[in-house]
């Protein structure tokens, strides 16, 4: 055993000097490229890799930076598929466009990526969809829990005709052109070590300190639950729930595993009430100054790493549960019963919820429209938990 440690950090050493030595001459999105690609092992193999890269972006006419709050290792139980967004787009513009990735938060997170991307200080960005609400609040009615939670219900929304008339204009009149709507999973309830698990029903949250983000949306509808809404900022939630300020919090399953939850928790429940999804968002000035084939080939290019997330979903979702169980997280399905009590007592039927919908929407007929669209098969198929 002792051996084999060893190989593997004797491994880990030189494909880290292979890194460096890479990016001193090719530049890090040549290496990175060749990392992920399987080929560091060979000094070969890795620096014709790199150099094929290095020649590919001398051969482009123009370069779109994508920049990302994950590491591009992270699609593995995080879908939103950096590499493959890269090489489309690339492959589609006939080598045109050349993709420079800045992966794992080296210009930021989250708002931070929306706001550069509408500066213009990078062409392109992934971030939450919650980022586009300063500048299409319409964007927050998906956080009302049970009526687009599910996978399907989400991707029928952002595909349908509705979204786009209603949703895309909104954004594109604040400088952004959405490239693509990334499917996660929906957010579950995951419960800390200590606290008395599985939560089956509605009735089990009362008292529950439960970790919210600051969305008025989530925290009613924990409230409507009976839980205790406890606001704190994502990069304090770990130390949070580790001290039980927080006995638990609900991102999707992929995400416990990419933040590194799986030793706080004890149980998590696929309660499925609203998606947590992400969004890929461009400089519609950048974009609309590119000939017309490259604009095209752009959006073929978003089209195709969507499906691409799409086939990918169950098994980053598995691959997260998986590494979850390792460490003795537990998983709970609530029965189509227990589901119903959950809508019941929380859902976007009730009255709690028309002011979100009248201020959001512009009316309860518009939401309605908006309901209608997610309940509407597409030509998109996504698996659900």
């Amino acid at each position: 055993m002792k051996k084999e440690e060893q190989a593997k950090t004797g491994l880990k050493m030189v494909e880290r000097r292979r890194f460096m030595e890479l990016t001193t001459k090719f530049g890090f999105t040549a290496a990175t490229v060749a990392l992920f690609s399987g080929v560091l092992h060979s000094r070969e193999a890795s620096a014709q890799m790199a150099k094929e890269e290095t020649e590919r972006k001398k051969r482009a006419k123009h370069t779109m930076n994508i920049a990302t709050a994950y590491i591009l290792g992270a699609s593995r139980s995080y879908p939103i598929m950096q590499l493959d967004m890269k090489e489309n787009i690339q492959n589609c513009t006939n080598g045109e466009v050349y993709v420079k990735l800045a992966p794992g938060g080296q210009l930021g997170a989250g708002s931070a990526l929306a706001q550069k991307v509408q500066s213009g200080t990078i062409q392109a960005a992934q971030h939450s969809i919650s980022n586009f609400a300063p500048f299409a609040p319409v964007v927050d009615l998906i956080n009302i829990p049970y009526w687009c939670g599910e996978n399907q219900k989400f991707v029928n929304l952002v595909t349908s005709e509705t979204w786009r008339n209603e949703v895309n204009p909104k954004v594109a009149a604040k400088g952004f052109k959405v490239l693509w709507y990334v499917v996660i999973d929906p957010r579950v309830v995951a419960t800390r070590k200590g606290v008395p698990g599985p939560i089956k029903t509605p009735e089990q949250m009362k008292g529950i300190k439960f970790r919210v983000p600051g969305s008025k949306i989530l925290a009613q509808f924990y409230q409507l639950l009976g839980a205790n809404p406890t606001p704190v900022a994502w990069g304090e939630t770990s130390s949070a729930i580790k001290q039980g300020v927080a006995d638990a919090l609900d991102p999707s399953v992929e995400a416990l595993h990419v933040f590194g939850f799986k030793d706080v928790l004890d149980w998590v429940t696929f309660n499925g009430a609203v998606p947590d999804s992400q969004v890929y968002s461009c400089n519609l000035e950048w974009f609309e100054k590119l000939p017309k084939k490259l604009q095209e080939g752009i959006e073929f290019a978003s089209e195709i790493t969507m499906q691409q997330n799409l086939a990918k979903v169950p098994a980053a979702r598995a691959y997260a549960m998986a590494e979850l169980s390792a460490a003795g997280v537990q998983f709970y399905v609530p029965t189509a019963d227990e589901k119903k009590q959950w809508v019941e007592k929380a859902g976007a039927q009730l009255p709690a919820w028309d002011s979100f919908k009248q201020e959001l929407a512009g009316s309860i007929q518009k939401y309605d429209q908006f309901l209608e669209a997610a309940n509407t098969a597409g030509r998109f198929y996504v698996h659900d938990v």
